[in-house]
Order: C-alpha cells, then sequence, then structure tokens
C-alpha cells in the first residue's frame, strides 16, 4: 500500500478559522457604497396571466421598478451542464403568466430593505386566474390544465403534449423472454417524497454595474463560470465584462447547481438603477423557490429460484414542477441508477417528466439516486424474501462490481468499474451489524419492536465518460509555485462545505512535495480561472482534483528541470520531499544525499536568472465516472403503539478509493444518514390544492429535518472504509458525498419491515402511517401487507 504525506492524512481545515470565527464571507454578506436592496414581487396564484401591472406608485416612492415588460423574454434553462441539444428551455427572468406560487413577477431596488418591501406592496397587479393541477399522474390526463403550451429545445420550439415536459426510453436484451424464463416475478409501485433542501444558505447575489457595461456578481452558485454564461445569453452582455466573484457557499445540495433566478433579477435591478443591488431570499421565500423531485415507479423483475435475474423493467412518472431545471438529465440518470445496481441482463425502462403547477424541482444530493436506490432495495430485499434467500446473498450474486459495464448517468455515460469495495463492504458490515442473528420479519415480540435493514448504493464520480454524451463535465486549474516555495491553486471549483478545497490542497502537495500549510486555494472570480463546468455528481476530488493534479504534474516537471539546471544533474533522477522543519519542500537525490536545494531557492533563481514563472495552467474531462459504493446496516426500534421509529445501531461502510480526507469523508457519511432519515420518516411538500400554495412553508414549526438527537450516539455509529485504489483516480482517489445518502432510506425501510413485517410503498413512514399500516394487519399476519396511499 502506498503512503502518503498529506493524502489520506487528518489535518486544520484550510479555512476552518473563517467559518468558526464567522469571519468568512458568504454572498449575503457582501456590501457595497451606495448599494441598494432588492425585494422581489411573487405570484398570489398557482396558474394566472397578468392582465395589467401598475408599478407607478412604488416608483414615486423612490424605488426602482422592473416587470416582466422591463427584462428580455428570452427563454432559457438555468442549469448549463446538459448539451444544447438535450436542454429544454422554458424560463423567462419575470414571468406575465406565473406556473405556481411564488413565481417572480416584479421586483423592485430601494435604499433598505424595508423601503424595498414597502414600495413592493405598492405594486397593483391584475390577474386572469387560470387552472392549475398539482399531481403528475392527473396532470398527463389530456382533459389537464396545460402548465406550458410551447417550450424550446435548445433553439427549436416544442409543442407540449399532456404535460409531458420529456421522456426517455432504453431498452437491451429480450424482456419478455426473461420474465418467461423466470421462476419468480415480482412487480410493485412506489411514491416518494417532494423535499426542501435545507441548505444552510439561503439564496443571495449582489451585482454592481460597471462602467463598461459589464457586471460584478456575488452569488450563491455552485457554478461561477455557468453563471457568466447564462447572464450573457439572457442580458447580452460580452462575457469579458462579465465577473462571478467566488465567495463561500453555505451548502447547497444541489440548489445551487443551476442559476439562481434571484441573481438574474439583481442583475437586472443593477443594470436599470446602475447602482449595486442585492437580492436575498427569506427562508420562506426560499422553500417557495426550489424543491426535490418526485416520483412514480412501477418495478417489475424476474429471478430464477437459484437467484439469477432474468429481466427488469421500469417505468418512472416524474413529477418535475412548473418549470425544466433540465428534467431530461434526471430521466437519464435514473435509467443510469436502476441499470448499475444489478445485473438484470434483459432491461426495459421509460422515464416520463411532467410539469405540474408546483415549485420547480432541481438537482439534490444523489440527483433520484436516493429515490431509486430505495425503490430497487425494497424491491429486492422482497423479492428475496418470495425467493427464500437472505436479502444479503441476493445482492452479492447480482449486484454489478469489478470489470463490468457502469451506466453511470444515463445511457451514454458508460464506463468499466476499476475498483470496488462492495464485497467486502458487505460481509464487513454484516459481520459488525450481527446480520446473521437477526429475527424473521414480524417476530419481534412486545410494543416495542427492533430490526435491522440493509441497503447498499453507490454513486458517480463526475460525470465523465469515454464519449462526450450528453453531459458538459471539464474542470480546470492553475498551479503556481512562488519565490518562497509555497504554493498557489486557482480554481472556479467550489467547496459546499464538505472538504473540497482541502482535499485539493492535499493533492497538490502530494505532487509537489511540499508541506500541506505551503499551499493555498485561491477565492478567484471568472476572469481569473478557466472553465469548471460545477461542482456536482460526487466530482470535486475525482474531476476538480484531477485537473490540479495534473496541473500540479506539469508545475513539476518545469521546477525539476530548473533545479537539475541549478545542481548539474539529469531532472528525472530528482525527487521532493516536504521538510517541516524548514517548512519547504526539499529537492535532492537519493544516491547524493548533500546534493540538494529547496522549491523556494530553485523558483527565486528562476526569478533571479529571468527563467520564468514555475507554473501550469491544464483543462481535465474524466474519461470514467467510477461509482463510489456505500452500503448502510441499520437496526431500529419501532413503538407500535405511537408508530415512533428510532435508530438504534448504524454501520455504514464505503468504498472511495483512497481516502483523501478521513474525518471528513465519515462526517459525509453522518451527514448521509441524517438528510436518509428525514427522506424516510418525516420530510415532505404538501400543497393546498385550493391555494396552490405549499402547506409546509416554514422552518420552526411546518418542515421537520432531522437533529441531533434523532442520531444514535458515536459510539452506536460505526464507519468504516474499503481497502481499494481507483486507478483513474487522483492518487486513486473517488467521490463520496451523495453516495454518503443514497441507500440510507432503503436500509431504514428494511429495517422497519424486519421490525414490524409491514412494507411501505410511499415516503415518508410517518407515525401516523405506521400506525394506520399495523391496524389494517391481520392478527397472525407476518407476509407483506401494502399501505394505502393517503
Amino acid at each position: 500500500m502506498k503512503t502518503f504525506n498529506s493524502v489520506g492524512k487528518s489535518a486544520p481545515r484550510l479555512y476552518g478559522h473563517g467559518l468558526v470565527t464567522g469571519t468568512e464571507q458568504f454572498s449575503a454578506d457582501i456590501s457595497l457604497p451606495h448599494m441598494l436592496h432588492g425585494r422581489i414581487l411573487r405570484s398570489p396564484h398557482p396558474h394566472a396571466r397578468i392582465t395589467s401591472i401598475d408599478t407607478s406608485e412604488a416608483e414615486r416612492a423612490g424605488a426602482v421598478c422592473i416587470s416582466h415588460k422591463d427584462v428580455p423574454q428570452v427563454k432559457f434553462n438555468p442549469r448549463l451542464v446538459s448539451t444544447p441539444e438535450t436542454t429544454y428551455k422554458d424560463w423567462t427572468v419575470l414571468s406575465g403568466e406565473p406556473v405556481y406560487f411564488g413565481e417572480p413577477l416584479a421586483a423592485v431596488a430601494a435604499e433598505t430593505e424595508e423601503k424595498a418591501q414597502k414600495a413592493l406592496e405598492l405594486i397593483k397587479v391584475d390577474y386572469e386566474v387560470l387552472g392549475a393541477v398539482f399531481d403528475a399522474s392527473v396532470a398527463i390526463d389530456p382533459k389537464s390544465p396545460a402548465v406550458h403550451q410551447k417550450i424550446f429545445l435548445d433553439k427549436k420550439e416544442l409543442t407540449v403534449e399532456n404535460n409531458i415536459a420529456c421522456k426517455l426510453e432504453f431498452s437491451e436484451g429480450d424482456v419478455e423472454s426473461g420474465f418467461k424464463e423466470a421462476d419468480v416475478v415480482l412487480e410493485r409501485t412506489y411514491k416518494t417524497n417532494r423535499r426542501y433542501h435545507t441548505q444552510l444558505e439561503t439564496k443571495s447575489a449582489v451585482c454592481k454595474p460597471e462602467p463598461n457595461g459589464g457586471v460584478t456578481v456575488w452569488s450563491t452558485t455552485q457554478t461561477i463560470h455557468n453563471s457568466r454564461i447564462l447572464i450573457h445569453q439572457v442580458f447580452g452582455i460580452p462575457m469579458h465584462r462579465i465577473n462571478i466573484k467566488k465567495v463561500a457557499l453555505g451548502g447547497s445540495f444541489g440548489s445551487s447547481i443551476h442559476t439562481n433566478i434571484s441573481t438574474l433579477i439583481a442583475v437586472a435591478l443593477a443594470l436599470k438603477a446602475g447602482a449595486p443591488v442585492k437580492v436575498s431570499l427569506t427562508r420562506e421565500e426560499d422553500m417557495r423557490d426550489h424543491s426535490s423531485f418526485q416520483m412514480n415507479f412501477r418495478i417489475k423483475a424476474g429471478a430464477k429460484r437459484d437467484g439469477t435475474l432474468t429481466a427488469g423493467e421500469l417505468q418512472m412518472l416524474m413529477d418535475i414542477g412548473s418549470h425544466q431545471i433540465q428534467a431530461y438529465a434526471l430521466l437519464a440518470t435514473v435509467f443510469g441508477w436502476w441499470a448499475s445496481y444489478y445485473r438484470w441482463r434483459n432491461l426495459r425502462y421509460l422515464g416520463r417528466a411532467v410539469y405540474t403547477n408546483k415549485v420547480p424541482s432541481c438537482a439534490m444530493r444523489g440527483y433520484g439516486n436516493p429515490q431509486t436506490s430505495w425503490v430497487v432495495e425494497t424491491f429486492m430485499d422482497e423479492l428475496a424474501e418470495r425467493l427464500r434467500i437472505d436479502p444479503l446473498d441476493l445482492k452479492l450474486k447480482n449486484y454489478i462490481g469489478l470489470g463490468e459495464t457502469f451506466f453511470g448517468q444515463g445511457p451514454t455515460v458508460k464506463s468499466i468499474i476499476r475498483s470496488c469495495g462492495v464485497e467486502e463492504m458487505l460481509k464487513k458490515g454484516a459481520e459488525l451489524i450481527g446480520w446473521k442473528n437477526r429475527h424473521p420479519p414480524g417476530k419481534d415480540i412486545g410494543v416495542l419492536k427492533r430490526g435491522i435493514g440493509l441497503s447498499r448504493g453507490f454513486h458517480t464520480s463526475s460525470a465523465g465518460a469515454p464519449i462526450s454524451g450528453h453531459i458538459v463535465d471539464f474542470s480546470g486549474a492553475t498551479v503556481k509555485i512562488n519565490q518562497d516555495g509555497t504554493v498557489d491553486v486557482v480554481t472556479a471549483l467550489m467547496d459546499h462545505g464538505g472538504g473540497t478545497i482541502e482535499a485539493l490542497a492535499k493533492i497538490v502537495a502530494e505532487e509537489l512535495g511540499v508541506p500541506l500549510q505551503n499551499v493555498a486555494i485561491v477565492q478567484a472570480d471568472a476572469q481569473t480561472t478557466i472553465y469548471d463546468v460545477c461542482t456536482h455528481a460526487s466530482r470535486g476530488i475525482y474531476a476538480g482534483g484531477g485537473a490540479a493534479l495534473k496541473a500540479a504534474k506539469q508545475a513539476k516537471e518545469k521546477l525539476l528541470q530548473y533545479a537539475a539546471k541549478i545542481l548539474d544533474v539529469n531532472p528525472d533522477a530528482l525527487k521532493i520531499r516536504p521538510d517541516e522543519s524548514i517548512g519547504q519542500g526539499v529537492i535532492y537525490l537519493e544516491a547524493l544525499p548533500g546534493k540538494s536545494t529547496t522549491v523556494g531557492e530553485v523558483a527565486e533563481h528562476a526569478r533571479n536568472k529571468n527563467w520564468g514563472s514555475i507554473a501550469a495552467t491544464e483543462s481535465y474531462r474524466p474519461t470514467a465516472g467510477p461509482p463510489h459504493f456505500t452500503a448502510f446496516f441499520v437496526e431500529v426500534e419501532v413503538d407500535t403503539e405511537t408508530g415512533i421509529v428510532r435508530p438504534l445501531r448504524i454501520v455504514a461502510g464505503a468504498d472511495v478509493g483512497t481516502v483523501v480526507n478521513p474525518q471528513l469523508a465519515a462526517g459525509q457519511i453522518h451527514g448521509g444518514f441524517a438528510m436518509g432519515w428525514g427522506m424516510a420518516m418525516f420530510e415532505d411538500t404538501p400543497y393546498d390544492e385550493e391555494t396552490g400554495d405549499l402547506m409546509s412553508w416554514g422552518m420552526l414549526t411546518d418542515y421537520k429535518i432531522t437533529t441531533a438527537y434523532d442520531i444514535p450516539p458515536l459510539e452506536n455509529f460505526r464507519v468504516f472504509f474499503t481497502d481499494t485504489y481507483e486507478p483513474t483516480g487522483p492518487w486513486g482517489a473517488k467521490g463520496i458525498g451523495e453516495g454518503s445518502y443514497n441507500p440510507v432510506t432503503g436500509a431504514i425501510a428494511n429495517a422497519v419491515y424486519n421490525a414490524t413485517g409491514v412494507r411501505f410503498y410511499e415516503l415518508p413512514m410517518t407515525p401516523e402511517r405506521i400506525q394506520a399500516a399495523l391496524a389494517a394487519r391481520k392478527p397472525a399476519e407476518i407476509q407483506v401487507v401494502e399501505v394505502a396511499r393517503s
């Protein structure tokens, strides 16, 4: 096993001091001279047409006002991760025909937020109220109100039929023959919940108009370069006059993978006002800004008595809300997740994305994988029971692993699995949780019933692939060695708070042989960095780190060439090691220990001799998107009188290749469980169909999330990593962020079934639903009870 100097070692966080002292700046902290404050007027109807809008009173009150008449009516998609031929467009900056409750209609800017709010209330709007629909399965009925009549695919106008925004079909093999070969065929339907991201930071943007007609923007975003491109596309400003400053991101979970509409509104207000404008959303506004995707699944699979799968079929109807934030890409990824879990051998898929008059759905941690994992892993658990096979054995027999094809994020995003710790993960996890000793489903006696459940999962490490595919995925970095031996890494890659920046610093320090504290990640901007698509798909370490490593290798080559000239040796004979005692990287020859110099001395000598800077800039497109694998074993306790479920013990294994940040990687596993517990047990955003508004739109009383009180103590939460090395990753590393969450809900659901003998096909599994399910079961019944949807 390779030993490292920086990679795999725990170290203080590079920018930890600013985070814990509150001095780190986020977009909401930016304040500029003469800055105005913006507020947004939102639709009070889920679907309407504006017949008149009057901003004159607000303008007389001293506010700068804009409505849909004042902004370009350019149709766009705020998410620029997919290629143009798969990018559907149905947004405008401000709408004249709102299609969800809370859609921005107008905006004002004034000296204070209070003055802006008062001016906002002076705007008069008349509406023609139109019909609305809130259920995807109802929306596809030809008689249902149309959310959109026309949309664009790249530059081509399309007619929307039956509210179907887009669809994807794929098949491989002979599915019908596969079902005929099966000894057991199982078919089930599932419905997921629609959740709010609950990221720490609500969305904010500050826009400063520049004298040259350009703008400078500080915003909540996962992608400074895509934000720049979209502002150019919407407002027609040349890109070299648009600069997006990189500021800290207070979490995201995918909610800012796209350019936020509040950012575009801030730009429009600033351009009209001729002054800087800040727009910050309240938590209630943020909850009406985005949500996860709700999905309805129908899954069918056949298997032989020995557990060999013969065929699989998946149909998925996805509620995307009122606008597309790249629905087609999610249809593709759901196929990729499902097709890559097990060897279905013959498979068929139909995915449809459907408009409803709800808040637009966007990427949420796992991008459809948590939903798909819950379905597949609970389905396989039930299939194993029908086959009279241990679920652990059925999954070990059929999982897709080393040397096999991984579909990653869809039919065009394929690669070969080069590292896989699934078997080690499942066997060790089963031993640690006591899998062999668990009781049969529903056999625990007493009011408090205990059960153990298993679920395995994965996620891609980037959206890389040998071919271009339908997703843009490449990163870039500049590595520059300074005259004192320190190193600047300049990158547009965003850190969501999980430690991506620390990982990049360790990767570069390892390659250059310098102490970790000598490496800085520069908080740069769109004008001083080369393109990075965005931080998504758990690609930060794998793709962003891959770009930094590629640039570091080039800089190192130049460094050793200069050192060789100074030492009068062959550069291929030189090595570098960090020396903490002098705070430098030392360049040396193993055969001649006395013949050495330091990285700083070489850089300073190169400057004095006019040799040039030691630096390199590289773009990097991964040719693979290797899966990182995870498995959760969860023991729960179900109170059959109250329906309340508590987690008692958790064992979580992860295959992430080389573990770059051990403590932070373990922290991701803990955080992933917390999110999965919320998805399983209580998170949802139901709608009042009379008003079209959310029924749960406040954090204090209405929307419950997992807290520290819901998680077992640390001694009952065991995390371990498998011994693997990913040959395509920087220093053998893969991702971790999304895989740490994806299988959690399936493990919890299987544990609840093991405790009670009741299966649930709709999320969340609230105490009320558990009580109703237990009450509906006959006293002697131990087989599955399919719970009617409320």
